[in-house]
């Protein structure tokens, strides 16, 4: 299906060509890092389905579905901000049954979230396959830290400020504008741009 044609969606078409100039066939890992609030998730989305109507098949992920628990983020002290930065998300999982798994391809399964956070539930796995050429679209905070960079084959920071405290301190260790592929500046929405 053919989108409506925007200057969103016409921004969104030229990053599609990017990102297809510069990473190969087979899977394909995407990351759009940002702060609270900036817009990362409806971005993820958009780009989701620029990259379906180029015949891609997206699977779409959120960091928010690899939370860990209330009581497994107490285990490692008081609730502050520093602790949600360091502790808030099950990275081990992220790896184990997301990405890693996505990338054998194959018959091998892989699963797009672990917990739902509203309920600080565990969620039923549902198990996906995909084809050999496939992408997963991951948008959150904190994914582009150190540690989890290398995971990524092509990366979007939304630009904005930090405002709240968790990413104060995580933009305080590294940026994602400073070590992203590309930068989106989203001031405005309906008109996003490259830095």
């Amino acid at each position: 299906m053919r989108l409506v044609t925007t200057p969103r969606v016409t921004f969104l078409r030229d990053l599609a060509d990017l990102v297809q100039l510069r990473t190969a066939r087979g899977r394909v890992v995407l990351a759009v890092d940002g702060p609270l609030r900036s817009g990362k998730t409806a971005f993820a989305d958009d780009l989701g389905a620029v990259l379906e109507e180029r015949g891609a098949t997206v699977f779409r992920a959120r960091m928010e579905g690899f939370h860990r628990s209330r009581e497994a983020q107490a285990a490692f002290g008081p609730d502050t901000a520093e602790r949600y930065v360091d502790y808030g998300f099950d990275e081990s999982a992220l790896r184990r049954v997301l990405v890693e798994p996505f990338r054998l391809a194959g018959s091998t399964g892989f699963v797009t979230r672990v917990r739902d956070v509203g309920r600080d539930a565990w969620v039923e796995p549902k198990w996906l396959t995909g084809p050999e050429d496939a992408l997963l679209l991951l948008d959150g905070r904190f994914l582009l830290r150190d540690r989890l960079r290398p995971l990524w084959d092509f990366s979007i920071a939304i630009a904005g400020d930090p405002v709240d405290p968790a990413d104060a301190i995580a933009y305080a260790r590294c940026d994602p504008r400073r070590v992203a592929d590309v930068v989106v500046d989203l001031a405005d929405p309906a008109r996003p741009r490259a830095l």
